[in-house]
């Protein structure tokens, strides 16, 4: 008979054995247990397993325990903050005391009146200050705005034409200028009786130290015969300020000086052939008839 369309049949599979008990001589070693994939733990935490040490693990996964939201820290109470009128205070709560002094000391009597007389020393000082100071702006206020001008006649003194007397008079006022820094300046001569003349010079400006001021420019008065001798103050009359007078020498002979200054204006006089006891009265005859105050 033909082979062809005839199939081989498939061989046998094999007969299993049965396998040993545990422990028998003879037997194989027992078969080990292919391990099982890994558990997602993305979303669940890590299960330990709960199979006893050296024993076969479970064919069935144990299940993982309930889920249990996370603990969160006890809440702590937050405390007010107090915010005082000053950022620090000198006493403390304990004793009462204020830099380390108690209150009873602090407070004493003796203390109390060292403290009121040394505030009443300060606020006088104080007023004192402010007083002096308002006084003097007010007199450089009332005082500052001045205009001299050389009357034609002032009492028995007659105002000098004569190309003399105004070259005398200029040459003064440019030397004044050069002492005291001046504004404007005035010049000029007086004719009296008896040859007793007044050669007066002068400007204005606001002058802060008229007393200063004053003084320096006395030193025009001096030359080779001397400076002013006997430089005292005198009454400056109703305009105030400062006025003086002195002496100086001219051809060997004594010659009165007088002169005024204030806040405004500053002036000098010389007055040959008279007496200091006449130079100052007229002095202030003549400011009297210059100045005058806006």
């Amino acid at each position: 008979m033909s082979d062809r369309g005839q199939q081989t049949p498939p061989p046998a599979a094999p007969t299993p054995e049965p396998a040993a008990p545990a422990g028998s001589p003879g037997g194989s070693q027992p078969a080990q247990e292919t391990p099982s994939a890994p558990a997602d733990t993305t979303d669940s935490p890590a299960v330990p397993s709960t199979d006893p040490p050296g024993g076969s693990s479970s064919s069935t996964a144990a299940a993982p325990p309930p889920y249990q939201p996370a603990v969160s820290a006890p809440e702590v109470a937050v405390e007010p903050i107090e915010i005082r009128e000053a950022p620090f205070t000198l006493l403390t709560e304990e004793t009462g005391e204020a830099g380390g002094r108690p209150d009873a000391e602090r407070l004493s009597p003796a203390r109390r009146r060292t403290r009121t007389i040394l505030l009443s020393s300060l606020l006088a000082a104080v007023v004192a200050g402010v007083a002096a100071l308002g006084w003097f702006y007010w007199q450089i206020h009332s005082q500052r705005d001045v205009t001299l001008n050389l009357p034609a006649q002032v009492a028995e003194l007659t105002l000098s034409t004569s190309d003399n007397a105004e070259s005398a008079t200029t040459y003064l006022q440019t030397a004044l200028a050069a002492e005291v820094d001046l504004d404007d300046t005035v010049g000029g001569a007086y004719d009296g009786p008896g040859d007793k003349d007044v050669l007066i010079f002068g400007g204005t400006a606001l002058i802060w130290s008229p007393d200063k001021d004053l003084k320096t420019s006395f030193d025009l008065f001096a030359d080779d015969e001397g400076a002013v001798a006997g430089l005292h103050d005198v009454d400056a009359g109703p305009l105030g300020g400062s006025m003086k007078c002195g002496t100086t020498k001219s051809e060997g002979q004594d010659m009165p000086v007088c002169g005024w200054a204030d806040h405004g204006s500053l002036a000098l006089a010389m007055f040959p052939g008279r007496s200091e006891s006449e130079a100052a009265p007229l002095m202030r005859q003549l400011r009297k008839a210059i100045q005058t105050r806006d």
